[in-house]
């Protein structure tokens, strides 16, 4: 479901900076978006320069002695008893990087390559990993000139960290492998760097593994797919008025006091979005007095804030989870005051379990969002409305297949649920023998993030046109905005059968862009969809 790589869009909005400015401290999800996905130039503050410089110098002193040093004067993973002498250093260097930048398979998307640079650089930046100030520089250039590394999408194991993406990136501050220019063109790193004006570097002891060795692509998809699904969680409640309405469901048990008997934060909110949602509603009003017979709704019209908010939840918990990860220094050995210590900050675990658990959240509430699809669609359960919401049912199909497509996704969303994180395939001759696939759990919630998009297009498209069935009655200001966003982008209402595909395509659009949760805040008082 998700799209093959192409380069970083340099649309920006208002709220998007002019740069972001890299210094000690953590970059924010906020910056790592502008980074990723708008091509926002990047630079290091003094604060950085000084701080790489100082670790520069501990790396160095460090260097000229003795004492077996990992990743300064021994090999690497199972390779680490052996000595290498001060002349085959910056061989070593090279060498590690050209060897673990082992990729295969189609391109990583361009927006993921930009996040997970900027994330190594942030880490680079607190001057804990002993690289100079030329070498994160260099980083900053790649991403401020949109010379981005091409990434394959196999070959990291999430430990320690994502060795054989951030390899292919470390390999083009070499002046070696395949980059994508700013226009998208392929070429060879050399030739990138060289119309730029840029230099490659030649790596000194550390560098090579201070480059490689993080969660930086793990992280930065986290990241992105936190973002997305903050907006996929408001559509979702949207999407989930418009069909309560559209099926005649209840509004009463969103109300206040019964949300307040369970409170967990994100049911109050979602149970509170349902409520302004639905606010004066005719289709509503016109089944609340004492002649409707229907005690209560389906689950899935009547558990919608259960749902939502569980997911909700879970959200907030990844992010935390994420706040953390930016705030830390990931890389082995590690600048602990004069000295290098090694450690296993490296492992994915932290973040490859909250990537599993969204995938989960995800799942689910694509899954409650098709049952609400299926009952507009059956004439024993949509309470008058046309079987298939067809305009002349038998000769017209109307939005059977729609539905089909909801379904096919939604039974994929449960496979890509299925944790990453709980397998572990040893490595490096069992030095690395218990690794965390954070990067799969990854690569696999970017797709259910697509899929989730897709379902609730699918239910938007259904539950607009169920609301137009229920013509005379007046929907909710919310609701009648969602559906003129639908006709102004050429999404007809009722009607015969017309080509599919287009319509869901274009709704798609309007969910991922999150015109239809703006076009539902426009409609209702300041702060209610906040």
């Amino acid at each position: 479901m998700t799209s093959t790589a192409v380069p970083a869009p340099a649309d920006t909005t208002s709220d998007t900076p002019r740069e972001v400015v890299v210094g000690t401290g953590p970059v924010t999800p906020e910056q790592l978006v502008a980074v990723a996905r708008h091509g926002v130039g990047v630079r290091l503050d003094e604060g950085a320069l000084a701080a790489l410089a100082h670790g520069r110098d501990v790396v160095e002193r460090l260097a000229s002695q003795d004492r077996p040093v990992y990743g300064v004067s021994t090999g690497f993973g199972a390779l680490a008893t052996r000595h290498i002498p001060v002349a085959d250093r910056a061989r070593l260097q090279r060498s590690l990087v050209r060897s673990h930048a082992a990729g295969s398979g189609p391109e990583v998307e361009t927006e993921v390559v930009r996040g997970l640079m900027l994330l190594r650089l942030s880490t680079l930046a607190t001057g804990r990993t002993g690289v100079r100030p030329e070498t994160a520089g260099l980083l900053a250039d790649l991403l401020t000139h949109r010379i981005t590394p091409v990434v394959r999408e196999y070959g990291s194991l999430g430990c320690s960290g994502d060795l054989a993406p951030l390899s292919h990136v470390a390999l083009a501050l070499l002046g070696e492998g395949e980059v994508r220019d700013a226009a998208g063109t392929l070429l060879p790193a050399a030739d990138a760097l060289a119309a730029a004006g840029l230099a490659p570097v030649e790596l000194g002891a550390k560098e090579g593994l201070a480059l490689i060795n993080g969660t930086d692509g793990m992280l930065g998809m986290l990241l992105m797919a936190a973002a997305d699904l903050r907006l996929l969680l408001d559509t979702a409640d949207v999407a989930a008025a418009m069909s309560i309405e559209g099926l005649l469901g209840s509004d009463r048990v969103f109300g206040e006091a019964i949300a307040a008997l369970r409170p967990h934060p994100g049911q109050l909110t979602s149970s509170a979005h349902l409520r302004a949602l639905l606010a004066d509603s005719g289709i509503v009003a016109s089944h609340r007095g004492p002649d409707c017979t229907r005690v209560q709704d389906a689950y899935s019209l009547r558990c919608t804030p259960q749902v939502h908010g569980a997911a909700r939840d879970t959200l907030a918990h990844a992010e935390a989870v994420a706040g953390r990860e930016l705030a830390s220094t990931v890389d082995n050995p590690v600048l602990v005051g004069d000295d290098v210590e090694s450690n296993g900050s490296f492992h994915g675990a932290p973040v490859g379990y909250v990537l599993d658990f969204l995938a989960i959240a995800v799942a689910d509430v694509a899954s409650i969002s098709e049952r609400r699809t299926d009952r507009f669609l059956d004439a024993a359960r949509n309470h008058g409305l046309p079987p298939f919401l067809a305009h002349d049912p038998g000769v017209d199909s109307g939005l059977m297949i729609a539905q089909y497509t909801a379904a096919g996704i939604v039974s994929e969303l449960k496979r890509l649920a299925v944790p990453a994180s709980v397998d572990s395939i040893p490595s490096s001759a069992m030095q690395e023998d218990h690794v965390s696939m954070g990067w799969a759990a990854a690569r696999k919630l970017r797709r259910a993030v697509d899929g989730l998009t897709r379902v609730l297009a699918v239910e938007v498209l259904t539950a607009a046109r169920g609301v137009e069935l229920r013509s005379p009655l007046v929907p909710a200001p919310a609701s009648a905005a969602v559906v003129s966003l639908l006709h102004a982008h050429g999404v007809a209402g009722p009607g015969p059968d017309r080509f599919t595909s287009p319509d869901i395509e274009t709704v798609v659009g309007l969910v991922g862009s999150g015109a239809v949760v703006a076009a539902a805040r426009a409609a209702l008082p300041d702060g209610a969809l906040a």
